[in-house]
């Protein structure tokens, strides 16, 4: 089993950016010393709910503080980002890091950043394929051309090649799914799923089907299907009575989750539903390992077993606090990792 965390550099009320982000950097270095197998970021505009503009170049920041974990995007947000110009910085990342460097790709959603980059809806309703295409194209062949309705170039040489070090198909890929669109999409080009917070054992173990399904449909090997290494995003909060790591998230999560949600703007005017911060928060608090360590490692284990996914990435500052988070991430490695192995 191999667990990472999830780092969003939420913005809490009362807190700067700055704070955020020094809160997030430190909290990675922390699970490399605590022996944690990753650490995966993730990517925002315009909001506080997190604070990371850009989880490539976070990445690579962490990369040169941290000499042996893995480092991940959750997730490069493909509709706003050019995906040649993703893959150079994803190659440069695999290369230089010795490829402990995974790329995370997803659809996000229909926000205002659409029009802000120029990329205009539709790179939301219905360019993620060839985008996702355009990207592991680049980082598989020697020359890329496109002539795509959204991108359309001569053939260029691609530079550095990232599949040219370790194993061939440069850095790993993995697609943050959220609906049978998006597990098909996925599953007929044999890159495994990111699955969300929000999810149960139930629907994921749903989705781990579908997947293996439509990749068995597309005619992927039963040994790559059996192979794919999924990611189960969730949230940890680590103390000796249960309740007390309930109260914790329960105290600081929902006035975060409130600012930083409600300051999503659609880019076309479509009304959305938020979620209730509160209900959300126990909701987490119900799906994903909080409380006691044996109580964790216990969650941990059960959600591997019903649903075959033993990657997982833990929200780990749901507290809001560096010093919490960062004893949070050691207890994490220290009396729950073992407890896994």
């Amino acid at each position: 089993m191999r667990v990472g965390t999830f780092v969003l550099a939420a913005q809490f009320p009362g807190q700067g950016p700055g704070e955020a982000l020094h809160r997030a950097v430190r909290s990675a270095e922390a699970a490399e010393k605590a022996g944690l197998d990753s650490v995966w970021l993730a990517e925002h505009h315009f909001v506080p709910y997190g604070v990371c503009p850009s989880a490539v170049t976070l990445a690579a920041l962490l990369l040169g503080r941290t000499r042996r974990i893995g480092i991940g995007t959750a997730v490069s947000v493909l509709p706003t980002a050019h995906p040649v110009a993703l893959g150079e910085q994803a190659a440069l990342l695999h290369i230089t890091s010795g490829g402990r460097f995974t790329l995370g790709v997803g659809r996000g959603g229909p926000w205002v950043d659409l029009e802000v980059f120029g990329a205009g809806l539709a790179a939301f309703e219905s360019g993620f394929p060839e985008s996702l295409d355009l990207l592991l194209r680049w980082l598989r062949e020697p020359r890329v051309g496109a002539s795509g309705e959204r991108f359309a170039f001569r053939e260029v040489d691609v530079v550095p090649r990232a599949d040219e070090f370790e194993a061939p198909g440069g850095p790993p890929v993995v697609v943050a799914c959220t609906s049978p669109g998006s597990v098909r999409l996925a599953a007929r080009r044999g890159l495994p799923m990111l699955l969300g917070m929000h999810c149960g054992d139930e629907d994921k173990a749903a989705m781990v089907a579908m997947w293996q399904a439509e990749a068995r449909d597309a005619g992927l090997s039963p040994e790559l299907v059996a192979k794919a290494e999924h990611v189960s995003a969730g949230v940890v909060q680590i103390a000796d009575r249960r309740a007390d790591a309930v109260e914790s998230l329960t105290k600081a999560m929902p006035g975060w989750l409130q600012r930083g949600l409600a300051a999503h703007r659609t880019v076309d005017g479509r009304p959305r539903t938020m979620r209730d911060p509160l209900a959300y928060t126990e909701l987490l608090c119900g799906l994903h390992p909080v409380g006691p360590p044996a109580l964790c490692a216990d969650r941990l284990a059960a959600t591997a077993e019903r649903t075959g996914i033993r990657r997982f990435a833990l929200l780990v500052e749901g507290s809001g606090d560096l010093a919490a988070t960062e004893e949070n991430v050691a207890r994490l490695g220290s009396e729950v990792l073992p407890q896994l192995a």
